[in-house]
């Protein structure tokens, strides 16, 4: 009786979690809404949508507005109705009553990104994930001019090894990962914390000039070719096209709890299905109590406590961007399809 109690319990709860996930409109949402600075496409879709994921399936393409799919500050957004269905569209410049003359406060090329990109703008740009031949051997740092062993932009520095690039990226070696089921080794997160050029090489040694830095570089940092990488804005909110459950490994800052826009590694990537724009629920680990009656321990069902965006994947693991927190998150929360 018991075990047919806890199945029916799990089916409730599956049914549940299913149900929550169909597109629905938020209570009290707006009937029209203007575009202003500072918002992302995540904030808009949460005005209109308990799943604010669920936004391009609403979306009405209006052909009459230049770039439809692109938003901007200043744009008017309206809830229509089109065969019964809700859709959201964006109110051409005819049907808008100007009062007086208004000047777009963005330029043209910039329209809103889905997500606040300033809390990830350094893990598409610097951060990496290597693996351990390719840190240890990239050239290291010997020391600073004059003999510094704490250098900075604008300083002189010396590093040995072969020379990867005339513009390098110097880095750190931070994290380790491994996922904490089976212990498989993941990646190897490295830090960027400067950038230099090469001037000059005598044999293995080479000659810097840093032309930038966050953190001070120190002897025995390393140095890997540089690599432009535009910042993409073009986040698409998802679900994962297949199944995928994991845990959040490591948070990035070192703090204990986690919450909105806090940066996550989790331990599924590209090769489980993962892409950039996925959206992933993630699930406050229920408590451990004892049973009563037989003693033994029991762990209560993972709650769904939040949500996050993955924006990047690597073969085996992911960084993601919290969206929201409805209580506090930890490393080891595990992470499920929305």
């Amino acid at each position: 009786m018991r075990k047919l109690l806890y199945a029916l319990a799990v089916t409730m709860l599956l049914f549940t979690s299913w149900a929550q996930a169909q597109p629905e409109l938020r209570p009290g949402h707006p009937e029209r809404y203007t575009v202003v600075k500072g918002d992302t496409l995540w904030d808009i879709s949460a005005r209109f949508l308990n799943n604010p994921w669920y936004w391009p399936e609403i979306w009405h393409v209006n052909p009459q507005v230049a770039n439809p799919h692109l938003i901007y500050p200043g744009d008017r957004l309206a809830l229509v109705y089109i065969d019964g269905q809700p859709r959201i569209t964006k109110v051409a410049s005819s049907d808008v009553v100007k009062l007086s003359p208004q000047v777009r406060s963005e330029p043209i090329d910039t329209p809103i990104p889905a997500i606040p990109l300033d809390a990830i703008a350094s893990f598409l740009t610097d951060t990496r994930i290597v693996t351990p031949e390719e840190i240890e051997g990239a050239p290291y740092v010997l020391e600073g001019e004059d003999s510094r062993i704490i250098t900075g932009a604008g300083d002189r520095i010396y590093a040995r090894g072969e020379k990867p690039a005339d513009k390098v990226g110097i880095f750190r070696r931070t994290q380790e990962f491994r996922d904490p089921d089976t212990g498989e080794f993941l990646g190897l997160e490295a830090r960027s914390i400067g950038t230099g050029r090469v001037t000059a090489e005598n044999g293995d040694v080479l000659t810097l000039e840093l032309t930038a830095s966050n953190q001070e570089i120190r002897i025995g940092d390393r140095l890997l070719a540089s690599v432009d990488r535009p910042i993409a804005t073009s986040f698409v909110p998802s679900a994962p096209e297949q199944e995928v459950e994991g845990k959040m490994i490591a948070v990035d800052g070192g703090v204990s709890q986690i919450g909105q826009f806090n940066v996550v590694a989790l331990n599924r990537g590209a090769r489980d299905g993962l892409e950039p724009g996925n959206v992933m629920a993630v699930l406050r680990s229920g408590n451990l109590v004892r049973d009563p009656v037989t003693g033994e321990t029991i762990e209560l069902p993972s709650e769904r406590a939040g949500l996050l965006m993955v924006f990047k994947t690597y073969e085996k693991m992911s960084y993601g961007l919290i969206l929201q927190a409805t209580r506090p998150l930890a490393v080891g929360d595990k992470v499920t399809n929305p």
